[in-house]
């Protein structure tokens, strides 16, 4: 039976399959020519290289990715266009016939997550340029894809080109300068972070302005030639900044790894505009004992051994409670502001623009916070703010109180924003800087779950309500979601708790029975089938220090098999 089972075409297939995904996400090593390295000390016409220029670069180019948020000025036009309008004589408007053009939203935003978690092995493997390059011209294809079906009438072809085309591009173009970032900024990655991911948030603002005049200037088919060709050509641009640090890179006393080097704060510093200033981090510096013995765990780890840790997977399950809520409420902020609390459309127009300012906000501080703070410490402060709200904004809205509800809501939206800024860095931290382009990928997958499953379960709800009697003026409408929201943040809160960023966290064995470990005040705590057993420091120094002789007996005697080995050959 064995030998049948290996013999047979379709158990050959799936074995080849298997090997592929895993050699696919096993190695992110990127392999350049001493020739590539020298060119990349320059960017055009021998201007010298300067990390800082990734700053701006970045920025431009995300506010560009950003253009999907704007996405909903292009419902009505594109609707309208292809279905034909109908006329209210009650408000004397006009509307569309059929409502198909946000479905292309959705696509695009499952597209993004899964283009980013299927492409971020390979932009490791050839850099943030071309994968940049590539990302971009993908979704310049999207755009006169799109054109084309609107042009034809043919709404398939839109959801194709923009929806799966416009998505996947995206997706590769978004985390392309994020992974670049953290390479070349050890010293400040919750900044570097932050900032490239702020550009995304300002695109949805700066961007949602365009298209209408261009709609009206050059037509709605056309709009998307003009604009695409634009996008393409600036992105373009930017991506010939985009690159990783050379071998060796070192700065403030630091290298790419974020280990401590000796002599890294002159040399490799100066030739990048910096100057000797170390930027501390409570989570990832260790004690000077432990520094000693290891180095952070997730400096060397196969991607595959990142993907499947555990660790990893709580950090997904904690974005995702961290998403639902940005994703879902906010998404509906215009219409609670008109039904709830009776405001007109240019004042709900004004709150969601001051709503985009807070996401953006909130990408860059929280990420620059955590710098000091800690990511886990500032991802505490986040989902706990956000459990708080939502537990408080049925009330709110049940007795409009309008200053409060934009109070809780703008604070809801730079803690949603807080997330994207916070996580790259995150990630990094924890699993290193190699990995960094495909774990942030994968992550975003969570955004797009509940971005696509959540919208859909809000809206199956909502309308369900609607068709029992209830009306858009009736807050319960809105209520009966927040709760099962608010249960997603909670469940996001708590896998927080058991994200182990410590060294002594990640490498303790576990103790007979033990499933899961947290700390409580500093202290660790283990949880299992005794219950739980809270550590004194004594009692947690005394099993690392006895866990690290234990390391290095076994160290000692596989490097005495090795010589043993090496003289008898």
């Amino acid at each position: 039976m064995a030998t049948q089972a290996s013999t047979n075409p379709e158990s050959m297939s799936n074995n080849a399959l298997v090997r592929a995904i895993h050699k696919h996400y096993s190695d992110t090593t990127y392999h350049r020519s001493s020739r590539t390295i020298e060119s990349e000390k320059t960017i055009l016409c021998g201007i010298p290289f300067n990390r800082w220029v990734m700053f701006p670069t970045a920025f431009i180019f995300q506010a560009i990715c950003g253009s999907l948020y704007a996405w909903s000025v292009f419902n009505d036009p594109i609707d309208g266009y292809i279905y034909g309008l109908s006329h209210n004589a009650a408000t004397s408007q006009y509307a569309p016939l059929v409502h198909n053009a946000p479905i292309t939203f959705y696509i695009a935003v499952g597209c993004f997550g899964i283009s980013a978690a299927v492409n971020g092995p390979w932009l490791e493997r050839n850099g943030p340029r071309l994968a940049a390059i590539l990302g971009a011209t993908v979704f310049f294809l999207g755009n006169m894809i799109a054109a084309i079906g609107i042009y034809a009438k043919i709404m398939a072809l839109l959801y194709f080109g923009y929806g799966v085309l416009g998505g996947a591009g995206l997706g590769l173009c978004y985390i392309s300068p994020v992974s670049a970032l953290q390479k070349w900024f050890p010293d400040r990655r919750g900044l570097a972070a932050g900032f490239a991911v702020c550009g995304f948030g300002a695109g949805s603002i700066i961007l949602a302005k365009v298209p209408q005049p261009l709609i009206a200037e050059v037509g709605l088919p056309m709009t998307f030639v003009v604009l695409g060709c634009c996008y393409f050509a600036a992105m373009l641009v930017c991506a010939m900044v985009f690159r990783v640090p050379p071998p060796g890179f070192q700065v403030n006393g630091m290298d790419m790894y974020r280990n401590k080097v000796e002599g890294g704060d002159s040399l490799t510093a100066a030739a990048h505009g910096d100057k000797a200033e170390v930027i501390p981090d409570v989570e990832a510096h260790l004690d000077e004992k432990a520094v000693q013995d290891f180095r952070d765990p997730g400096v060397n780890m196969a991607l595959s051994s990142a993907i499947f840790s555990s660790e990893y997977r709580i950090m997904y399950i904690m974005f995702f409670g961290n998403s639902v809520a940005g994703l879902v409420v906010l998404s509906r902020l215009a219409n609670i502001t008109k039904d709830i609390f009776n405001k007109d459309e240019a004042t709900s127009a004004t709150i969601v623009a001051i709503n985009g300012g807070f996401n953006l906000g909130g990408r860059l501080f929280f990420s620059t916070m955590s710098d000091r703070l800690g990511r886990k410490n500032s991802f505490f402060v986040m989902l706990l703010a956000q459990v708080i709200i939502l537990a408080a904004l049925p009330t709110i809205l049940e007795k409009q109180v309008y200053w409060a509800f934009l109070l809780v809501i703008w604070v809801l939206t730079a803690c949603y924003g807080g997330g994207f800024g916070c996580i790259p860095a995150f990630l990094c931290d924890m699993f290193g800087p190699s990995n960094i382009g495909a774990l942030h990928g994968i992550i975003l997958t969570a955004w797009s779950l509940a971005g696509v499953g959540g919208g859909l379960l809000f809206t199956g709800i909502y309308n369900h309500l609607l068709e029992s009697g209830y009306t858009i003026r009736d807050a319960f409408v809105y209520s009966v979601n927040l709760h099962w929201i608010l249960a997603v943040a909670c469940v996001g809160f708590l896998f927080l708790l058991f994200v182990g960023t410590h060294i002594h966290d990640r490498l303790l064995p576990k103790a007979n029975g033990e499933f899961a470990r947290m700390r409580v005040f500093g202290r660790l705590v283990r949880i299992g089938a005794f219950g739980f057993q809270w550590l004194t420091k004594e009692q947690e120094e005394a099993e690392w220090a006895a866990f690290v002789e234990k390391r290095r007996q076994q160290d000692l005697l596989a490097r005495r098999g090795a010589n043993v080995y090496d003289g008898s050959g």
